[in-house]
């Protein structure tokens, strides 16, 4: 089952390599954080705070330009695995009537979430969710 989340907090900081953002059920209490790189939490960062378009494409406005460019629509994000601690994610897009899921890291797939206007649904298998607050 997946379960529809939100973020709600993005934590940047600057004596750390790792940054964090928070996912909290849509409809629930429940709420978990991702370790995340510096690029990434400055760029979901940056298209939450709404500050104005970048002057040129940043990588996840590319990505995003680039898929819709070859016809492809964005449709969600699921994060569907974690592995050794590590999650696993897809970024799903309608291509020519099929659903194609691409392999994705999640800070890149929220990143590219959070770029999109509206911001494209995050969605986290239910057992995901489980082993995030068991740890």
């Amino acid at each position: 089952m997946q379960v529809e989340m939100t973020l709600s907090r993005i934590i940047i900081s600057e004596l750390h390599d790792h940054q964090i953002v928070y996912l909290r059920e849509k409809d629930g209490e429940r709420e978990f954080p991702i370790v995340i790189g510096v690029f990434e939490a400055t760029s979901i960062d940056r298209r939450v705070r709404k500050p104005g378009p970048p002057q040129r494409p940043l990588t996840h406005d590319l990505l995003v330009n680039v898929i819709e460019q070859l016809g492809g629509e964005l449709r969600h994000i699921r994060i569907h695995t974690v592995r050794d601690g590590t999650y696993l994610a897809s970024i799903c897009v309608m291509q020519n009537g099929q659903l194609q899921e691409i392999d994705s890291r999640p800070s890149d797939a929220i990143a590219v979430a959070v770029t999109c206007d509206p911001f494209l649904p995050i969605f986290v298998n239910e057992e995901v969710i489980e082993t995030a607050i068991e740890t």
